[in-house]
């Protein structure tokens, strides 16, 4: 009977963080929306838009830990409060990226082009200047462009949140990034102790204990050593897809998911 209202509880509470989630989009894009119009997207409007909703999102992490909702640790933050960042990470859970955006300054990140059109979530997104994935070939381009103005990226290279028990499969967006942009990637690896809000799951059917995220930053990795003997981007960037599942499949592997 513990477990069962334990459960219980736990669904009211991401029921309400949800809600609170889709009132604070709201609330940003009605009281924000006007910069939109006044400010070019670029310079100060992106900046400051970015670091408002970082802000607002920190505060949607901090309120489903102190619900109960999850636990969360992190080790190696200081690695991400930096500039121009192309950070890649595994995708467990749909709130990989809020709990990424949260620990970066300045996150950007290509979002699906439902977003853009959601009117909850348009005026935000807009307004930050997220990439939307419906550019085509133009995503590579602005996702660059991105870091170079100082914004720091976040990819999942699955493109979509692993499916439980599945095998992890990387696009070829990711390395593609990070080849043309000539960047170092910062790899983010994220493990939780029960499966939440995964692939296919419901938010209102939450796990029989409370979730344990754990994210590590690791070392940055040096894009142009890994690709040194191959000039054509477009093998670089396969080859590099390649290394990169066996390396996230290895670290994902020494992590776990357990309770930290």
């Amino acid at each position: 009977m513990k477990n069962a209202l334990s459960r219980w509880w736990r669904a009211a509470v991401f029921g309400l963080c949800f809600a609170l989630f889709g009132l604070g989009c709201a609330l940003i894009g009605l009281f924000l929306w006007p910069l939109s119009l006044l400010l070019p997207r670029h310079g100060w409007r992106e900046k400051t838009a970015k670091n408002f909703i970082r802000r607002a999102i920190g505060l949607f992490v901090w309120i489903m830990q102190m619900t109960g909702a999850m636990n969360l640790t992190v080790q190696g933050a200081e690695k991400l409060q930096r500039e121009g960042l192309l950070v890649l990470a595994n995708h467990p859970s749909l709130i990989d990226v809020v709990i990424l955006m949260s620990l970066i300054p300045r996150p950007d990140c290509v979002v699906k082009a439902a977003l853009w059109r959601n009117p909850v979530t348009a005026g935000p997104v807009r307004l930050a200047g997220y990439i939307s994935n419906a550019t085509g070939p133009q995503l590579v381009a602005d996702a660059v462009s991105s870091m170079e103005r100082g914004n720091n990226l976040i990819v999942f290279p699955e493109g979509t949140r692993t499916v439980p028990g599945g095998d992890m499969r990387f696009q070829r967006g990711a390395a593609n990034i990070a080849v043309r942009g000539q960047r170092l990637i910062t790899p983010v690896v994220i493990t939780v102790s029960e499966q939440t809000l995964t692939k296919g799951s419901k938010w209102y059917r939450p796990p029989p204990r409370r979730p344990h995220f754990h994210v590590e930053v690791l070392d940055d990795v040096a894009v142009g050593t890994l690709v040194a003997g191959t000039e054509e981007p477009a093998l670089q960037a396969r080859w590099l897809t390649t290394w990169l599942e066996q390396f996230f499949k290895r670290e994902i592997t020494g992590y776990g998911p357990a309770d930290r």
